[in-house]
Parts: C-alpha cells; sequence; structure tokens
C-alpha cells in the first residue's frame, strides 16, 4: 500500500479525493449555469442590428471626436490635451464625465452598448446632449475585443475612464449572469485591450460604495475590510478590484478604482429609489419605503453628479503614466481607489420629505422591513483620501442637489407621457 504525500491530509482533512472531484465539479457546473443560462439584460433583434460600426466615416468620426483642443494628445499636458475613451458614455455619470472633458477641451469617444436594463430612450436623449458637444459615441460592447482594438489602432488614447457596467443591487437576483458578464469578463476586457496597447493608457474606473458591504465601521475608510459583499453586484465590483491589482501588478496599468456612493442628479437613472419616487409621487401611486431591525432608518450618503464628476477629473488628472509598453511591464505603477461620497448620510425618508415639499404633493407610503435582496442599511464615506490626492472637495447638498433634479425631471417628461410610463 502506497502512503499518501502528507500535504494532502494537512490541507484536506476531511475530503476523501472523490469527495473533492464532486464537489469541484458541482462548483464547476454553477459558474457554467449562471454565465451561459442567465443571459445579459435583454436586447431588441432591432437593436443588435443597428449596433454595428466600422468604415472610413466612422473612422473620421472616431478620430475628430478623440482630438483635443490642442491637437497633440499629452499625458502631461493637463486639462486640452487628454485623449479619452469613456466607456458606458451614455449612461448616467458617463454622459456628465464625458460632457466635462469635452467642454474642458480634451478629446473624447464614448463607447455603450445601449442595453435594456432601463429605457434606452433617455439613453438615447443623454447621447444627443453629447452629439451637440463634439462627443461621438460609438455603438458597441465592452466584451467586442476586435471592437476596442480597432478604437486603440485609430487613437493613442491617454486615458481610459471605465464607467459601463450592469449596475443595481436588486436586479442580480433575477439576472446574474448579466453581472459576471458586463463587471468581470467586460472589465477584463477593457483591461486586456489596454495592457496591449501602445502606449498604454491610464484606466479610471467605476467601483461602488457596495464594496464595504456587511461592515459596520462608519464612516467607511478605503482601509476598511471589504471581503463581506451582501450582493452579487457588490461581489463583482470587489472582484473588480482583485483583477485591477492584477493588472497593475503584471502589465504596469496606471488604474484609480472610485468607489461611489449613491450618485443622483439630472439625466439619473431611473431605478434609482430618488428616481421612480418622483415618477410614483407625481401619478399618486403608493411608494415603498423600507426600515431596518427594531424601525431603525435607512441612510445613504448621497452624492451629487456634478461632485463625482469633479472627483472623475479629480482622478483623470492625478493618473499617472502606465508603465508597460505593448504588454510588458517596465516598472511599478500607479493603484489607487477612492470613495468619492457626500460624508453625509440622510434617511430615506428624509430624502422623501424633501420631494414631497419640492413636488408640492404628499406621499403614500408604505413602510415595510427590509428584504434581503443584497441592499444594506446604511452607507458612509470617508473622503479624506479623495481630499487629499484628488482635491475632491463635495460642495451640494440634499436639498439643492433634489431641487435640480426635479427641474430636470419635470421639464424632461413634461407633456410626454410616453417617457414617463
Amino acid at each position: 500500500m502506497v502512503d499518501r504525500p502528507p500535504y494532502v491530509h494537512r490541507r484536506w482533512p476531511n475530503y476523501s479525493a472523490p469527495k473533492l472531484i464532486f464537489w469541484a465539479s458541482i462548483f464547476a457546473a454553477l459558474i457554467l449555469f449562471l454565465i451561459f443560462h442567465s443571459p445579459p439584460p435583454e436586447i431588441s433583434s432591432e437593436r443588435r442590428t443597428a449596433a454595428t460600426w466600422g468604415g472610413l466615416n466612422w473612422e473620421k468620426r472616431v478620430q475628430i471626436s478623440a482630438r483635443p483642443r490642442s491637437n497633440s494628445p499629452s499625458h502631461s499636458g493637463g486639462a486640452g490635451h487628454l485623449s479619452v475613451l469613456v466607456t458606458g458614455a451614455a449612461g448616467f455619470v458617463g454622459s456628465h464625465v464625458s460632457t466635462a472633458l469635452k467642454r474642458r477641451g480634451d478629446g473624447v469617444v464614448g463607447l455603450d452598448n445601449f442595453n435594456s436594463y432601463y429605457d434606452p430612450s433617455l439613453k438615447r436623449s443623454r447621447q444627443k446632449l453629447l452629439e451637440k458637444s463634439g462627443v461621438f459615441v460609438v455603438e458597441g460592447d465592452i466584451n467586442d475585443a476586435v471592437l476596442l482594438h480597432t478604437l486603440f489602432d485609430i487613437v493613442a488614447f491617454t486615458h481610459v475612464v471605465h464607467l459601463a457596467a450592469q449596475a443595481g443591487v436588486r436586479y442580480a437576483m433575477k439576472n446574474p449572469g448579466s453581472y459576471v458578464h458586463s463587471n468581470i469578463a467586460g472589465l477584463v476586457s477593457i483591461f486586456e485591450a489596454c495592457k496591449s496597447a501602445n502606449p498604454q493608457p491610464s484606466i479610471v474606473w467605476a467601483s461602488s460604495s457596495s464594496v464595504y458591504g456587511l461592515n459596520s465601521k462608519v464612516p467607511f475608510s478605503e482601509k476598511d475590510q471589504t471581503d463581506k459583499p451582501a450582493s452579487l453586484y457588490a461581489a463583482t465590483k470587489k472582484a473588480g478590484e482583485e483583477i485591477a491589482h492584477t493588472y497593475n501588478h503584471i502589465y504596469g496599468l496606471s488604474i484609480t478604482g472610485l468607489r461611489f456612493f449613491t450618485v443622483y442628479g439630472p439625466w439619473g437613472r431611473p431605478d434609482m429609489a430618488y428616481f421612480f419616487f418622483t415618477k410614483d409621487i407625481l401619478k399618486g401611486k403608493p411608494i415603498q419605503i423600507f426600515e431596518g431591525p427594531d424601525h431603525s432608518s435607512v441612510a445613504r450618503d448621497f452624492t451629487y453628479i456634478d461632485d463625482i464628476v469633479r472627483g472623475c477629473l479629480g482622478a483623470i488628472d492625478t493618473a499617472e503614466k502606465s508603465t508597460g509598453s505593448g504588454g510588458k511591464k517596465k516598472g511599478v505603477a500607479q493603484l489607487r481607489v477612492f470613495n468619492l461620497g457626500n460624508t453625509s448620510p440622510v434617511p430615506v425618508i428624509k430624502l422623501v420629505s424633501i420631494l414631497e415639499k419640492l413636488l408640492k404633493v404628499k406621499a403614500k407610503k408604505n413602510v415595510l422591513p427590509m428584504p434581503r435582496n443584497g441592499d444594506v442599511l446604511f452607507t458612509h464615506a470617508n473622503i479624506s483620501s479623495a481630499k487629499k490626492e484628488l482635491h475632491y472637495k463635495p460642495t451640494t447638498d440634499l436639498q439643492t442637489g433634489l431641487k435640480k433634479f426635479v427641474h430636470w425631471y419635470l421639464e424632461y417628461y413634461s407633456g410626454n407621457s410616453e417617457k414617463r410610463s
């Protein structure tokens, strides 16, 4: 009888080889099921046909949009010299960041797949605004490696601002595969394109405050543990931070992660509470307000979009050059992560009270216990690192920010019942 190697007993004291193989097979099957049986958000056949790119005219539009005011892209030249690829450009944060970059003279190319997670018409409206400001939004998917490499062949981007992602905590319970597809596979796709580019761009990407998960220490600091995510969305963002570390370590990519805290404002996402509360209050429909154990308040560190944009631009402007070339690392590269919040958690019930006053309508409220859907009771950002390194300083309180949002909402949806439905 041949003795088993001693390390087998030390590492797996309670498992025989057949059991290990069995459970490994079950785990692998589960992963494959999530990936292949839970598709990304549905896109109509019409949309698939429309999502085309290529040709001389298309390349010319990309080149013109990417051209900074200085006509000579330079990483160290500062505003007006950068050439930036913004993924998720037709999204909420992406459209605002793209506009701000273009306004100050940087070249900007957008990329968005216009999926139907929420009403694509809102994304199309944002796209029209971007086009008016000179930003060309390429319609395509971040997992399309050929498209990404084509873009990098056409333009020597100094920076990539990666904001494309499958958002939302609760939707993960319905469609987990979309989060793996966008937030993990999509992120790897972006990093692969960036590490192969020559020169390699610096990368700023959107992580999330959700990575703090079940952490009870407040305010949340970048030094806190983030190993207990409360949702699949949070888990994919945490995985993204670890993947970022890997690409920084192996390929010398300069990478900055930004943990956004409940971003709100004009042109926002319809799946966010402040947005659908506004819609339902105006329609006279009851709204659901969740509370924690023992009737405790659910609170969020609501952060106005303009403050977030300034934080993003600060991250871009302080990002160091990547140290690799053509996929090979030549030195230690910058790796950072920052909280971008408002530092003032507000109970959701107060949010509703402010909306009632601004809309001049009393809300019909149903107060319910918080369901087990991955949401957390509170968020609260420690932004000392962002203040020091990005000169980040939020200036918009919730009352002021919601007033601007409501003004936009009423103007955008006025006389258009189809948009509101």
